[in-house]
């Protein structure tokens, strides 16, 4: 596995390297297996806790790892990800991975209703998970905070493995078993990863 360290000259280089194999393999570009959604949070890279390759994987960094609902008038940046990824790359396989203390799950169980919002953008984003939420509130309410988010951790990642139904490419894909969608939650703490098939 590598790391590549901003001002570490020697794994910068290592880096490069291993791109410009791929890039001189043809695989850079064109052999994407995986789509992978995933926090914004830089604690956890995607590549690096999966252990990926360059070209290995398409990758698309949000808050909260959230993946709306199909719908062509709104969200058209992650809409448009996905059907790319799915129509022109042929990927094989979309992972939605949830993380331990994540802000955007933190930010999502801590709205209450009719207040009014502090971001312009951030609550809107992270109500996309409110089904979880619900969920978790009702199944969870004798729990303290921090557990429940932990727990809506992975019920966000539920939520975005059904939103991804909503596409009619994915869910043709599914359906005629060519494409897979995967949770996940990786835990930065302990270091464990689980995954599950949707």
């Amino acid at each position: 596995k590598w790391v590549c360290w901003a001002g570490d000259r020697s794994k910068a280089a290592a880096f490069s390297a291993k791109l410009c194999v791929c890039v001189s393999e043809g695989t850079a570009y064109s052999a994407y297996h995986y789509m992978v959604f995933a926090c914004a949070d830089s604690r956890v890279c995607p590549s690096v806790t999966l252990g990926l390759e360059p070209g290995e994987a398409f990758t698309i960094r949000n808050i909260a790892n959230m993946v709306p609902s199909y719908c062509k008038n709104k969200y058209a940046g992650v809409g448009s990800a996905i059907e790319y990824a799915v129509c022109a790359l042929k990927v094989e396989v979309i992972v939605v991975i949830g993380h331990s203390r994540c802000g955007g799950i933190k930010a999502l169980l801590s709205l209450k209703d009719g207040a009014d919002d502090s971001f312009h953008f951030v609550e809107d984003w992270v109500r996309i998970g409110f089904p979880a939420k619900k969920k978790v509130q009702t199944e969870c309410a004798s729990m303290p905070f921090d557990d429940q988010c932990t727990v809506l951790e992975k019920e966000a990642v539920n939520v975005s493995l059904q939103n991804l139904l909503t596409y009619p490419f994915v869910k043709e894909g599914v359906s005629n078993g060519t494409l897979k969608l995967v949770g996940g939650h990786y835990d930065f703490v302990s270091g464990k990863f689980e995954t599950w098939e949707q």
